[in-house]
C-alpha cells in the first residue's frame, strides 16, 4: 500500500533540504577563487619579475597613466 503523504510532511522536507542546500553552498569554493595552469604560471613569471625590479609601483603607473 503506498505511503499517504501529507503537506505538513513535505513541507519539512523541503526545509530540511534547503537546510542541507545552504550547507553545501557554504562549504564550497568559488570557482574564482582557482587558478587554471597557465594562470599559475603567469602569476610565478610576474613575481619573478616583481622580484628582479622589472615592475614599476602603483603610484608610478597611475602618474604615468593620468589617474
Amino acid at each position: 500500500m503506498p505511503e499517504t503523504i501529507n503537506m505538513e510532511k513535505m513541507y519539512r522536507e523541503l526545509l530540511a533540504l534547503r537546510k542541507e542546500v545552504q550547507s553545501i553552498k557554504n562549504r564550497m569554493i568559488g570557482i574564482d577563487l582557482i587558478m587554471t595552469p597557465e594562470e599559475e604560471n603567469m602569476l610565478e613569471k610576474s613575481i619573478e619579475e616583481h622580484k628582479k625590479g622589472k615592475t614599476k609601483k602603483f603610484e608610478d603607473l597611475k602618474k604615468e597613466l593620468g589617474d
